[in-house]
């Protein structure tokens, strides 16, 4: 069924959403710094230098503030060590590559380096310092999942977390060169990662490899919702559409691509809204909001299994009795519904 044609777009007002909570970072990257020789060593003897600890997907935090990340409005902040704790166990990590650090940069005359205690402990002995302090950090400190975190951090520190992360993560998942299958050592402070060579001794640089994925909120011409659902998802829980952007595709076209693959609808008027880095493992969520030609959907029965039109009024009502739930306030999805819905769900 075709939607009516209206005088008023429901996309006439739409702007960009003013706060994604995983990009308000203000850390100057200094990415003039990355090459220079023996960056790490120099920065670990910096008094000012502050660390934040890592292990994968989760940051350190204070003991006790672990608990705090399951209430609304509660402020938790980043555990950080002076540089002075690492110069003893990472005295000898500079030898054959540079120390499982990485530099995320300076803010306010202070640099800032990321510790991944899993990989700086992965293949040492038992009574290694490192190891040492790995274990003092797990009896010090609490461990949150960056989603966890990032509603309650100060942005500065949510950025650090940020691209400590990103960075933990692709390390984590990339030991081997994707071209040759040597091993890789990072470098550039952890930004890159060199290869080892093969038999021919080809060696080459690596970077991060990032994964762009459209996020959209559609809308008809009554400017209802359109919020689905996802087979692998709890029963109760409904989000906005999105999808990874093909091989040679623009952004546009991913959004009207998906969208007509998940639910049928045909795009009319598209708007960008915003974007914020989503390292689970490696994705940045660039969001839209979307005016659909027509009302009638089709789900595609494989990855979506439903999908329904939201009023105001329907979806308030909906999450005030529990029957549905969106997603947290980490995620692009929530402000992208609460700035349709015009409040905080």
């Amino acid at each position: 069924m075709s939607d009516p044609e209206t005088v008023f777009s429901p996309l006439a007002l739409t702007g960009p959403l003013p706060f994604l909570p995983l990009a308000q970072g203000d850390v100057d990257y200094d990415t003039a710094s990355r090459q220079q020789p023996g960056l790490l060593d120099h920065l670990l003897e910096q008094e000012g230098t502050g660390v934040i600890l890592v292990r994968g997907e989760k940051v350190a935090v204070p003991r006790g503030k672990g608990a705090l990340a399951s209430r609304t409005g509660a402020s938790i902040r980043l555990a950080t060590l002076p540089a002075a704790y690492l110069r003893g166990p990472l005295a000898g990590s500079t030898g054959q590559s540079e120390p499982p650090c990485y530099y995320l940069g300076a803010a306010d005359n202070q640099s800032w380096l990321a510790l991944d205690l899993n990989l700086a402990c992965a293949g040492r002995a038992v009574q290694d310092p490192l190891r040492d302090l790995a274990q003092a950090a797990d009896q010090r400190f609490d461990w949150l999942a960056l989603r966890e975190y990032a509603p309650h951090g100060r942005p500065r520190q949510v950025g650090l977390a940020t691209c400590a992360v990103a960075l933990s993560v692709w390390h984590g998942r990339q030991a081997f060169c994707p071209r040759c299958g040597a091993p890789v050592h990072p470098c550039q402070a952890g930004w890159a990662q060199i290869c080892q060579g093969s038999a021919s001794g080809d060696r080459h640089t690596l970077f991060p490899r990032i994964e762009p994925a459209v996020i959209m909120a559609v809308v008809d011409s009554r400017d209802r919702l359109l919020l689905q659902h996802n087979r692998q998802w709890a029963p109760d829980f409904r989000s906005v559409t999105a999808g990874f952007v093909e091989a040679g595709e623009n952004l546009e076209h991913a959004v009207r691509r998906e969208t007509l693959e998940e639910v049928g609808l045909n795009l009319g008027e598209v708007r960008y809204l915003g974007s914020q880095p989503w390292p689970f493992p490696s994705s940045l969520m660039v969001a839209f909001r979307a005016r659909s030609l027509n009302t009638d959907i089709r789900v595609d029965g494989q990855e979506t299994d439903d999908a329904n039109w939201f009023t105001r009024e329907e979806l308030g009502a909906a999450l005030a009795s529990g029957r549905l739930r969106i997603p947290q306030t980490a995620s692009v999805a929530r402000h992208m519904i609460e700035q349709w819905y015009g409040s905080e769900l």
